[in-house]
């Protein structure tokens, strides 16, 4: 069996007497999508934090590639290779494809004290990436990312963070809000980056969309693992119900239809 690139070990997080997580172990492996399932509170952004870098343990242990790990900050937990794409995916609407792409990480030409960004450059990088994973109705990287969609907003960041080296994605619910045409684009192009060998810990509450692309799946209730298992193992009425809790099931297929 292959080594995982990301592995918890029974994490507990604390805040003051209130614990968020608790004896949560999880694996992570290269080239694969887990599923990070839960309702809202059972402790999913919490978690989030931990692989991020955001948090500390209170207890418990952090492998990354083989090795015992504690990421001081998120900025150490990014040159390790681990990148996080929020929902709100944080690009400014009011700059250009290519600043957005690089935004801190310019290419610059020229010496000092002369030296600018290459914006050509910039441009050229940025939409080569975004039709690399088909995404064809951006054709300038001078187009302001405030006239994309929220699909297309995805999927720079995503493409940003692979060009970038990332070695684990972390996709805080980025379908959710989305058409099914941008959710679509957006699942694609978590398929691109798993054939690319990326590892992809996906957080969402949708089933559906967890069920069409996830290899492995861990549910989260109350700040605790209910659930851990691989494609095929349970049905998409046995995850609803993981949880729910073991609410009514008619129930939730009719929230589920409207959530989609």
């Amino acid at each position: 069996m292959t080594q995982p690139l990301m592995e918890l070990v029974q994490v507990d997080k604390s805040f003051g007497s209130t614990r968020a997580l608790n004896a949560v172990s999880m694996k992570v492996e290269a080239g694969k999508i887990l599923c990070l399932l839960g309702d809202n509170g059972a402790g999913k952004s919490t978690l989030i934090k931990v692989l991020s870098g955001y948090h500390q343990p209170t207890a418990g242990k952090l492998l990354f590639e083989g090795r015992e790990t504690r990421f001081a900050s998120p900025r150490e937990a990014r040159q390790g290779g681990i990148a996080t794409v929020h929902q709100d995916v944080g690009s400014i609407p009011l700059m250009s494809v290519g600043r957005n792409f690089f935004l801190g990480a310019e290419p610059v030409r020229g010496r000092w004290p002369f030296r600018s960004i290459d914006t050509q450059r910039a441009n050229k990088v940025a939409v080569e990436q975004m039709q690399k994973f088909g995404l064809t109705r951006v054709r300038s990287g001078d187009q302001l990312v405030g006239t994309m969609s929220g699909g297309e907003r995805q999927v720079l960041a995503i493409g940003r963070a692979m060009y970038f080296g990332a070695k684990m994605l972390i996709l805080d619910e980025p379908t959710s809000a989305l058409g099914v045409k941008e959710a679509s684009m957006v699942l694609k192009m978590m398929r691109v980056a798993r054939q690319n060998g990326v590892a992809i810990v996906f957080i969402t509450h949708n089933a559906r969309h967890a069920m069409s692309v996830g290899d492995n799946f861990v549910v989260l209730i109350q700040g605790e693992v209910a659930a851990s298992f691989a494609r095929g193992e349970k049905s998409r009425e046995e995850v609803l119900n993981l949880m729910a809790g073991g609410e009514d099931m008619a129930e939730l297929e009719e929230d589920l239809e409207q959530i989609d």
